[in-house]
This record gives C-alpha cells, sequence and structure tokens, in this order.
C-alpha cells in the first residue's frame, strides 16, 4: 500500500519510505491510500480471539503487502506482550486500561510496534545509524525510549519541556543511557514538537544524518493503536456490552483518538466518538465554531493533554473530507479544568475504589455528562495514576502504590541536555553528535 501527504504536494510513498522518514517532504503526514475493511466473519467472531490474534489480524490488513506474514506476526506478537484489559467502574461505564505495559502508559502499543517495525527496515536497507527525533508531553518519550532501548542503529533524541513532566514519567526516559539522550527543552510541548519539525525540513541536518519520528506523526506509532480499540469491543462484545458503544479518548496531539477513527472506517461498530480535552480545547472550539485556531499550550495536571496545536488534526480532517458536519457526526467534545478533573478522581474513588488518572478522569466525566439511555461507554485509561502520584494523593488523600515497572526506573540517575527553545541551539547540538 502506498501513502500520501496530507498537504498532497509530495510524491506517494511505500510504507518503508513513510516509516523511516517520518514526515513527508512538504511537511504533512503521511495517510494510507485506502482504509481496507475488515470481513464480517472477523466481527462475528471477534470476541474468541486474544488480544495478539486480533491485533495481527487489524496489522495484516494495513501492513500485510509490505511485510513478510510471519514477521508482521513476529513484530505483533512481541509488541504486545501485555493485556489491555476492560474494567467496570459502574454501571455501563468502563475502563479501557491501557497502563499495563512496560512503563504503564498506552504508548506502549505504538512505541514498541514502530521500534521494531523501524529496526526491521534498518537492517533491510543496510543502514549503519538511524537518529529517532520524538517530543513528548510525558509518556510518550518513556514509551519511545524503553521501546527503541538497545536497538542496534537507532539513537533517540527525546526533547521535553521543562518542568512539565511529572518526576516518574522524567525518570523514566532521562535514567536509561545507551542509545537514549534526554534533550530538556526551556518551553513547552508545542516547542519541542516544533523543533522536530523544523529539523526534518532542514538540508544540512538531512545530510549530515538520516532522522525519524517517532511521535504520533508516524503511521507506525498511531495505526497500531487501532488494536486495542477492536480489543475493547472483543471484551464487551463477550459480555453482552457491545452493541451501542460510545467511546472516549482523552485527546493531546490526537494519534490515539485517530486510531480509533480508522477502527470504525476499517468496521469497528463504535456508535460514537468523545474527544476530552482539557484546557488545551482547541479542537473542543474547533466542534463547536468549525474553526481550527491553535493556541499557546497551557500548563494542567492532565499534562500528557497539554498540546495547543495537535498535529494528528490534519488526519482527521483528511479521514472526513474536511467535512465539519461529518466530523462532528461522529465526534463529540468535552473540555474540562484543573478543579474539574481533581473533582472527578475524588467522587469516583470515594464512590466506586476506582483510581483514575487525570487523562481518565477527563475521559470518564464526559462519558457521565453524555452517555445516553441504552449505551454504553469506555474510556481509555491511558497512564497508571501511579505516574501522577504527586497530583493524585493529595486529591485522594490516600498514598498511591508505586507498580514495580515504575520503581525500577526511581533508582537511576537522571541524565539530560539543557537546551534553550531555539532551532539554531538544537541543530547545532546535532551537527556536533
Amino acid at each position: 500500500m502506498n501513502y500520501y501527504s496530507t498537504n498532497k504536494l509530495a510524491p506517494l510513498a511505500s510504507l518503508q519510505v513513510a516509516v523511516v522518514d517520518g514526515l513527508a517532504s512538504d511537511r504533512g503526514l503521511y495517510m494510507p491510500e485506502r482504509i481496507p475493511a475488515l470481513p464480517a466473519a472477523f466481527f462475528d467472531h471477534i470476541e474468541n480471539l486474544s488480544f495478539q490474534e486480533i491485533a495481527f489480524q487489524v496489522a495484516d490488513a494495513f501492513f500485510g503487502e509490505d511485510i513478510e506474514k510471519e514477521t508482521l506476526k513476529q513484530i505483533v506478537y512481541e509488541t504486545l506482550c501485555f493485556d489491555t484489559p476492560v474494567v467496570r467502574v459502574k454501571e455501563n461505564i468502563y475502563s479501557l486500561e491501557l497502563f499495563h505495559g512496560p512503563t504503564c502508559a498506552f504508548k506502549d502499543v505504538g512505541a514498541r510496534f514502530m521500534a521494531r517495525l523501524l529496526a526491521y527496515y534498518i537492517k533491510k536497507q543496510g543502514q549503519k545509524e538511524v537518529n529517532v527525533l520524538v517530543a513528548t508531553s510525558g509518556d510518550t518519550g518513556s514509551a519511545v525510549a524503553n521501546g527503541f532501548l538497545g536497538v542496534e542503529g537507532i539513537h533517540v533524541y527525546v526533547l521535553y519541556p521543562k518542568g512539565l513532566v511529572s518526576e516518574i514519567q522524567e525518570m523514566q526516559f532521562t535514567t536509561l543511557g545507551q542509545n537514549i539522550t534526554a534533550i530538556e527543552v526551556d518551553g513547552t510541548f508545542d516547542d519541542c514538537q516544533a523543533l522536530v519539525k523544523a529539523s526534518f525540513m532542514d538540508a544540512d541536518l538531512k545530510r549530515h544524518m538520516n532522522l525519524t519520528s517517532a511521535n504520533s506523526i508516524n503511521v507506525a506509532r498511531f495505526l497500531p493503536q487501532a488494536f486495542y480499540y477492536f480489543h475493547a469491543y472483543a471484551q464487551l462484545k463477550k459480555i453482552g456490552k457491545a452493541d451501542n458503544l460510545v467511546v472516549c479518548v482523552p485527546s493531546g496531539n490526537f494519534g490515539n483518538i485517530t486510531a480509533g477513527l480508522f477502527g470504525k472506517k476499517m468496521g469497528l461498530p463504535i456508535r460514537h466518538f468523545i474527544a476530552s480535552n482539557n484546557r488545551n480545547d482547541i479542537f473542543f472550539e474547533y466542534l463547536k465554531t468549525g474553526e481550527y485556531k491553535p493556541r499557546p499550550s497551557v500548563s494542567t495536571i492532565a499534562n500528557a493533554m497539554d498540546v495547543g496545536d495537535p498535529s494528528n488534526f490534519v488526519r482527521v480532517l483528511d479521514l472526513y473530507g474536511k467535512s465539519h458536519a461529518a466530523i462532528i457526526a461522529d465526534i463529540s467534545g468535552a473540555r474540562y479544568d484543573d478543579d474539574q478533573i481533581a473533582a472527578t478522581i475524588k467522587k469516583v474513588y470515594d464512590e466506586t475504589g476506582y483510581l483514575l488518572d487525570p487523562h481518565g478522569a477527563c475521559g470518564y466525566r464526559a462519558l457521565s455528562e453524555q452517555l445516553q439511555p441504552g449505551q454504553v461507554g469506555v474510556f481509555l485509561e491511558t497512564a497508571h495514576p501511579a505516574k501522577f502520584k504527586a497530583t493524585v494523593e493529595p486529591i485522594i488523600g490516600h498514598e498511591v502504590s508505586i507498580p514495580a515497572t515504575l520503581k525500577a526506573f526511581m533508582g537511576g540517575k537522571k541524565q539530560t541536555v539543557s537546551m534553550p527553545n531555539a532551532f539554531a541551539s538544537f541543530k547545532q547540538f546535532l551537527l556536533n553528535e
């Protein structure tokens, strides 16, 4: 399958080019030429399949023409060595827990898949060194860094906003060493993302080094995230709760919800999506007005959603032919400030005993407010609450235990490069590498 740029000015690319280059030459994001529909028989028996079996069939629909089946199967099965369970929180509201992977965040799925696929293509091309640039507002950095840790021929540069990620998130990618370099930028996530995008367009850097991105701008990062939407549907179908399904996605850079929308286009019977924002509510405003007005992001307690110009918005537009009417038919929105997020964490914990992280709280609250009678709702619990221990504990008045997978990072030594928010400085740093 070929991939085209959302800007429609770059030549068509193979999957290999799209994955290795990350961003199209016209600064657009790659999109598959077609979205394959899965056969009805797949959905008829999906509840009897394992997560890996489901994911392989979805992956094969997109990538099967370009990768040998056994290689693709190995990539999928190695990626998904953990579960993504659906857990009941209250009547007709379920949490899709995406924090059971190595770094306790949903991005383990896309990052691990991409790491393996990129390594496959690097070996196939005989390349000696590929440099992965990734901007993070928290969980992307840890998932990508750990997904690529020790992979021969790949060096990862993680750019993150100084003082705007939680301590545990920071320790997950600043203590690794080896082929991982953490860069602490004096700015916001949007500034980090702008530095990454500018690097791909710089002729000097492209001559000096092979660059690719591991943010959700890369098709190998966001497409695999569709896997767990299918798995959630299968689990609910097994208990007779999948007939009228609404899915709520805490949304920052919009790669996660875009993957879900791709799943819907492939035939996954999700009735409706809700994109839940924090105070960075650019998409919520677009849904209401039809006008997209990016602005500088503001800091919130749901820090992974602190994005003022979501990259994947252009993919959503492209997917719906730039029709505002078509988009609002499938997606509604919500936005919550820090007080509302905190109140939701407290209320749900007191009433049900279920502990939400700040991002999942945005998802839960939107579902609880918008779910209609007869509908079943699933929200994405995108990270383990312990990653936001300093935020969550004062809200609930109890200590949050830290999983062993997170504790393992806490004893490491932080290793970072400090960087001003200036492309000239970042470029010079890379040129000297």
